[in-house]
């Protein structure tokens, strides 16, 4: 576990992590920077409503990427199974092909 110091609206934070530190330091340079855009728009706004702000557009931010993600797993899901059917429909296909081209050299050759 290491740890990165993250400056926060003027307030340092310490925090353990196991994540790249680059990561956290860039995730708190995120929040500092809304809560520094919030505190600016709304100079009544104190610190904590700043940052209950920010945790409120993280959690929009994820619930609605996890609707997209959801999204796009049903979407690949229902590809693998078009490609599946798809498969098989060449197979049958493909075996349709010789059982006619067999016919076809029979027919030519009792013709003979």
């Amino acid at each position: 576990m290491q740890k990165v110091r993250l400056m926060i609206a003027g307030t340092e934070y310490i925090i353990s992590t196991d994540d790249d530190l680059d990561y956290v330091a860039k995730l708190g340079e995120d929040i500092d920077g809304r809560v520094r855009d919030i505190m600016s728009k709304n100079p009544r706004a104190s610190i904590t409503q700043a940052a209950i702000l920010v945790a409120l557009e993280y959690a929009d931010e994820a619930n609605k990427g996890e609707g997209s993600a959801d999204n796009l797993r049903s979407q690949i899901q229902g590809y693998l199974e078009d490609a599946a059917r798809a498969r098989t429909d060449a197979e049958i296909a493909k075996r349709e092909a010789e059982r006619l081209a067999k016919e076809l050299s029979a027919l030519r050759a009792a013709n003979r």
